[in-house]
C-alpha cells in the first residue's frame, strides 16, 4: 500500500514538477527530505505533504544515516525510533520511510543538574540534543546551576 504522504519518483520527473504537483515549493520538498542537490533518482521515495500533527512525522533515509544519528537529530531516543517503526534490529534502508517521534511529544523527563553536568554531556545521555534541550527549558545559554531541574525529551 503505498502510503500518501510520500512519492516515488519516476523516470522524467524533476524537484521542480513534484513540487508543484503537491503545492510546495522546491525548498520545501528539499528540507522535506534533507536533500542536498537537485538530483533525483528513479525510485526515490520523496516526503511530500508537511506534517498535520506533532505526534509524528516521518523521514527518508539517506546514504550514511544511522538510527543513532537520526535519534539524535529529531531529539528523540533509539528505542522510541525502533519501537515505533518496529524494528528488530539497528540496520537502516536508503530509501526507507521512518516515522519520527514529534518533539513537541508531552513525553518528557526530569533531569537535576548535578555537579560536573553539561548540556553537551546530558544531550549525549538522553540521545538528545542541546539545541532541544535549550529549546525545551527556554535557555539562551550553555550555563548550568547545581540542582537546576532541566525539561528533556524521553
Amino acid at each position: 500500500m503505498q502510503d500518501s504522504n510520500v512519492y516515488i519518483v519516476k523516470s522524467g520527473d524533476t524537484l521542480y514538477g513534484i513540487a508543484k504537483k503537491y503545492n510546495l515549493s522546491v525548498d520545501d520538498l528539499k528540507r522535506l527530505n534533507n536533500l542536498t542537490s537537485n538530483t533525483l533518482a528513479v525510485g526515490q521515495k520523496l516526503i511530500v505533504t508537511e506534517s498535520k500533527n506533532n505526534e509524528t512525522n516521518t523521514y527518508v533515509v539517506q546514504k550514511g544515516d544511522t538510527l543513532y544519528g537520526l535519534a539524535n537529530k529529531f531529539g528523540v531516543s533509539v528505542d522510541s525510533l525502533k519501537s515505533l517503526n518496529n524494528l528488530t534490529s539497528n540496520n537502516l534502508s536508503i530509501g526507507q520511510v521512518l516515522k519520527i517521534p514529534g518533539s513537541d511529544s508531552s513525553a518528557t523527563i526530569t533531569y537535576t543538574v548535578k555537579k560536573g553536568d553539561t548540556l553537551y554531556g546530558i544531550a549525549r545521555t538522553y540521545n538528545t540534543t542541546v539545541d532541544e534541550i535549550k529549546r525545551l527549558n527556554n535557555l539562551t545559554t550553555n550555563t548550568l546551576s547545581l540542582n537546576q531541574k532541566l525539561i528533556l525529551p524521553a
